[in-house]
C-alpha cells in the first residue's frame, strides 16, 4: 500500500458535537500528513460520523481510498459496498476468533498496521485499542489523535 494510513476508534456514543473537530482533523490528515488510505469500523454512532466524514472527503480528494472493516466473516456475494468507499477489510486469521471477540482482534489489527489513529472517548473495548495504540505510540509506530 502506498502512502500513510489511518484507522478511527471511538465509542458508540459519541456526540455528533465532534463532527466538525473529526473533518478538520481528517483533513488535516490528507493535506499535511500525506495519509491517502482510511479504515473505519462499522458500528455505533462514531463510526457513522466517521463514515459520513469520509465520503465527503472523497469528493474532495479523489486519491485517497476508504475502506470498511469487517469483523465478521463475509461472504462477498450480493454484499454492496457503500459510495464512498473502495472495500471491505477482513484481516487474515480472524476467522479462527471467537464471535464475541471479533471486533476487538479486527480493531487490534488494524492499529497494528496504521501509521495513525483519530480517537474519541474511550470507553470498554475502545479505550484498550487506544491504550494499545498508545503504547506503540511510545515505539513510535504509530500517531495518535484524540478528539
Amino acid at each position: 500500500m502506498n502512502g500513510k494510513s489511518c484507522f478511527f476508534i471511538g465509542s458508540r456514543y459519541s456526540s455528533d458535537e465532534i463532527i466538525i473537530p473529526l473533518t478538520q482533523s481528517v483533513e488535516k490528515h490528507i493535506t499535511e500528513y500525506g495519509v491517502t488510505h482510511f479504515t473505519v469500523g462499522l458500528y455505533g454512532n462514531f463510526d457513522k460520523m466517521v463514515q459520513g466524514v469520509l465520503c465527503k472527503a472523497k469528493k474532495q480528494h479523489e486519491h485517497i481510498h476508504n475502506y470498511l472493516l469487517f469483523p465478521y466473516a463475509l461472504n462477498q456475494k450480493g454484499v454492496e459496498i457503500p459510495n464512498g468507499f473502495d472495500c471491505f477489510v477482513y484481516p487474515d486469521g480472524l476467522e479462527k476468533v471467537p464471535f464475541r471477540f471479533a471486533i476487538v482482534q479486527a480493531n487490534r489489527f488494524t492499529v497494528k498496521y496504521s501509521d495513525y489513529l483519530i480517537a474519541h472517548q474511550g470507553i470498554g473495548n475502545s479505550r484498550k485499542i487506544i491504550e494499545y495504540a498508545q503504547s506503540r505510540e511510545k515505539r513510535g509506530l504509530i500517531k495518535v489523535f484524540l478528539l
